[in-house]
């Protein structure tokens, strides 16, 4: 029997969301420490360190995250690690999230200007130091734009993950719509929640970047 989209539909398409945020918090923490480690090997004075993070960067950029999904997921599993839906879904997002924030970061390090270094360097900083009070902060600001485009980025691919029966935003809506058959209805209150978390988060990023070049203005 077709089922009419109600209230009670919407109430299971946007409960739904909760498990996209979910995901795309746990993969951004767990992918930004992981890939903050390998922008500053990417960065490092030593050459192997350098070559390690590079040849992660170039896997995990041409490897598709459906891939990593079906590793985490499926290959696991036959290795005898059979993890749940939701876990393998973050592992795999998380290792997606390191090769791009890594590259991302990477570039913004590289980005501040080398007489920083140098100034640094004549104030005897340790390299600790020189990361810590002037490049890093310096990086940040440039960083933001690229790291939130990609954290929007982040939030849709998560749709991705309904393929192992993670139910989240895109999942509840292709269920909804199997049991009402109203796609119009259906996909477009899943991409305007889509919209509603992506939206924000452009906003909140613009208003944070124009607070740290007023402040390095002021």
């Amino acid at each position: 029997m077709i089922r009419q989209f109600t209230q009670s539909e919407f109430l299971f398409i946007l409960a739904s969301a909760r498990w996209t945020l979910l995901l795309t918090l746990m993969s951004m923490l767990l992918g930004g420490l992981l890939g903050f480690l390998v922008a500053l090997a990417r960065t490092s004075r030593l050459a192997p360190l350098r070559t390690l993070a590079a040849g992660w960067i170039g896997v995990i950029q041409g490897v598709p995250v459906l891939m990593l999904l079906f590793l985490s997921y499926y290959g696991l599993a036959l290795a005898g690690f059979d993890l749940p839906p939701l876990i393998a879904a973050t592992v795999s997002m998380a290792l997606y999230a390191s090769g791009f924030l890594g590259e991302i970061w990477r570039g913004s390090i590289q980005a501040v200007p080398w007489q920083q270094w140098e100034a640094s360097s004549a104030l005897a900083f340790s390299r600790p130091q020189q990361y810590r009070y002037v490049i890093l902060p310096q990086a940040v600001r440039i960083a933001i734009p690229p790291t939130v485009g990609f954290l929007v980025q982040l939030v849709k691919n998560t749709s991705i993950v309904s393929i192992i029966g993670v139910v989240e935003l895109a999942r509840a809506g292709n269920l909804v719509n199997n049991a009402t058959f109203q796609p119009f209805k259906v996909f477009g209150t899943v991409a305007a929640i889509y919209f509603v978390i992506c939206w924000p988060i452009s906003l909140l990023a613009r208003r944070l970047e124009g607070r740290l070049h007023a402040r390095r203005a002021g």
